[in-house]
């Protein structure tokens, strides 16, 4: 079992197993607000579960963290985790891998301009990490 993709967005959703995206795709964040600004942001998430995994539930996380050059530890921003359960649908072929998408819309407090960092686990262990950049405020 493996994170597929981690996608950025404005606005995410999934409906009937399709992603639906607004503004996605983006790796930089800037804004004219001063720091700390409340952001809305999306992240699309797409899991590719094996064969002998379906039918069992699993447990999933995502983090965003900061990482911060004044700081020794990486600061946790959100985090948010749930568990899913893929089924095997009539039909398939045996040995089939299955993919689950998940769409998760979330508020960031962003303190500092700088290096974040989105991580997913899949069942306590990291399966896939991307990076965005917040610029400072240009006014």
């Amino acid at each position: 079992m493996e994170v597929e993709w981690l996608i950025l967005a404005d606005s995410v959703q999934v409906v009937g197993n399709k992603l639906y995206l607004l503004g996605g795709g983006w790796d930089v964040l800037s804004s004219r607000k001063d720091f700390p600004f409340n952001q809305r942001c999306g992240i699309a998430v797409a899991i590719n579960v094996a064969w002998n995994e379906t039918n069992q539930k699993h447990n999933f996380e995502v983090e965003v963290i900061s990482e911060d050059e004044s700081t020794e530890e990486p600061k946790s921003i959100v985090k948010v985790g749930g568990q899913f359960e893929v089924g095997r649908p009539t039909g398939i072929p045996i040995g089939q891998n299955q993919r689950i998408q998940l769409a998760i819309d979330m508020g960031l407090k962003v303190e500092t301009p700088g290096t974040k960092v989105v991580i997913a686990r899949l069942d306590g262990e990291e399966s896939k990490r991307i990076s965005f950049n917040v610029l400072p405020t240009t006014k």
